[in-house]
């Protein structure tokens, strides 16, 4: 067996959130009936859930839908960091966009950090919060300069921080920027409290309720496929893609990301504070407190497009290796991925999701930074329906647009989806599904057609044909995560082809071999 084989091994055999693990789950049914409802959100992570919760405060009668179980999303699988240092990100803000809109940024995620910390303090809240500063590092001399620069960027924007040659962690450094005071919690314990918050104001709450479309014809009505429909004056979509497009174009406006965690218990103790590396491959560090009472150390990074790159084992084997060279492993107790959007200009889409549907909404495109922005969103998502005046509407609409950036990334974009999708067209294959092994998965051949095979542990065959339902690309094996990803959009499916990820709504096609 080789080391790479024996390296993955030691890491659990399925991918698990530590957030997922350790919380009790909060249970709810499917929709079986038509409602009427004044808001419908859909998307159960924490813009979803903090948008309704807030909603119900202002005493609107609140309906949030989720098609599968609340948490289970991009929220369940975060590093869970709460701040407003967003790696790099100043200097271009105020190159690309002005000092004003820079500012404008640093503020509406400063304010949600203080908004989470405010609802745990008054609700007491046990979720592990806790203040930490938040380091961007380096050991690249080239990159000193651009720390340099976002120090400037802070100093003009009257953020709190400074440049400093040493951090706590035991890694060779030249030089990190800290953003002092950001904070660090249990994503998932947050979340549990403002579901029962919500639901204790009147809020409801469906599960595995799959929404199709919004008809916008006159008032909104909400389509699921259940065929159980929701009539309502504001629909909130806080999921991925929009849960519909309103000729916004959202799917050619954004990539998807995957990125990577592992949760490790290690040799050398723990110090204290949040980082991420300056510099590629992105090394993301904090430290999450164990049901034992051992520190657990979370280590992101590996991000990559949807669907492309190298075999998904090898990412967590990397962040294995980072792990074991800077702290020493006792156990990898939890390895688990996320999916991230990222918009044209680095800013996500938040407000109405095009003039052509004014009662609809959408928050989406944060970049790996969830929590601070998830949580700005909603408060801004709350301003919006009930008429109030916000700072940041402008900043973060869905109906802007910049030459610089968003022309060069429109294009390299679409250049890269149109790429994807002759090459998997043309793609020869010749592996048969009864050469897997158990436990493998792989594009195979079916009466001389492309299609996606699976072998469970049990030796039961689950074949889909690999055309994604969004557009037509071609899905790829992600062995890491035992699922079919999309390498032109990031729609991911399961081993029998329903839906895990937008912008697909359609399951694939399952294929029974003659």
């Amino acid at each position: 067996m080789d080391k790479e084989s024996l390296m993955f091994n030691d890491m659990p055999q399925f991918p698990e959130s530590y957030w997922w693990d350790s919380i009790s789950h909060p249970s709810f049914p499917k929709l079986t009936e038509h409602r009427e409802a004044e808001v419908v959100v859909v998307g159960g992570g924490i813009s979803g859930i903090t948008t309704a919760y807030l909603l119900a405060k202002e005493g609107l009668n609140v309906v949030l839908l989720e098609a599968g179980q609340l948490f289970h999303g991009t929220t369940g699988h975060t590093t869970a960091k709460i701040t407003a240092q967003h790696d790099l990100i100043y200097d271009e803000l105020i190159s690309n966009f002005g000092q004003e809109k820079a500012q404008l940024y640093y503020e509406a995620n400063d304010a949600a950090l203080r908004f989470i910390k405010r609802i745990i303090e008054e609700h007491n809240i046990q979720c592990d919060f806790g203040e930490e500063d938040a380091y961007v590092y380096t050991n690249a001399e080239a990159s000193i300069s651009k720390l340099e620069k976002e120090l400037a960027a802070y100093e003009k924007l009257g953020i709190k921080g400074e440049i400093v040659n040493q951090i706590a962690l035991p890694l060779p450094i030249r030089a990190a920027i800290v953003m002092r005071k950001q904070a660090q919690f249990h994503p998932l314990k947050y979340l549990s409290k403002l579901v029962q918050l919500f639901t204790e104001s009147g809020g409801m709450i469906y599960e595995h309720t799959t929404v199709e479309t919004v008809e916008t014809d006159t008032r909104p009505v909400v389509v699921t496929s259940g065929g159980h429909n929701i009539t309502c004056k504001h629909v909130v979509s806080c999921t991925h893609f929009p849960v519909i497009d309103g000729m916004g174009f959202y799917f050619a406006r954004m990539y998807a990301e995957r990125s990577y965690v592992i949760g490790v218990k290690c040799e050398k103790k723990y110090l204290g504070g949040m980082y991420i590396s300056a510099d590629d491959p992105k090394r993301s560090v904090r430290a999450a407190t164990h049901s034992n009472g051992d520190n657990l150390i979370l280590i992101g990074g590996e991000s990559h497009k949807t669907g492309q790159g190298i075999c998904t084992i090898q990412h967590y084997e990397a962040l294995q290796d980072f792990a074991h060279q800077t702290f020493g492993i006792r156990e990898v107790a939890y390895r688990w991925s996320a999916q991230d959007l990222v918009t044209l200009d680095n800013l996500p889409y938040i407000g109405h999701i095009s003039s052509l549907t004014p009662n609809v909404y959408v928050a989406t495109g944060y970049r790996k930074w969830g929590m601070s922005t998830g949580t700005a969103a909603a408060l801004l998502l709350r301003d919006l329906i009930t008429g109030k005046e916000n700072n940041y509407q402008a900043l973060y609409t869905p109906a802007r647009f910049h030459a610089v950036p968003d022309v060069k990334t429109f294009i390299v974009q679409n250049v890269d989806v149109a790429k994807h999708l002759i090459g998997g067209k043309l793609e020869i294959v010749r592996k048969k599904p009864e050469s897997l092994s158990n436990d493998e998965g792989a594009v195979v051949s079916v009466n001389g057609k492309r299609a996606g095979a699976y072998k469970d542990e049990h030796g039961t065959l689950h074949i889909v044909d690999t055309t994604c339902t969004h557009l037509g690309c071609e899905v790829e094996w992600n062995v890491g995560d035992r699922s079919w990803d999309c390498p032109c959009h990031g729609s991911r499916f399961s081993i029998d082809g329903s839906v895990l990820e937008g912008p697909a709504s359609k399951p694939l096609k399952k294929i029974i071999q003659s």
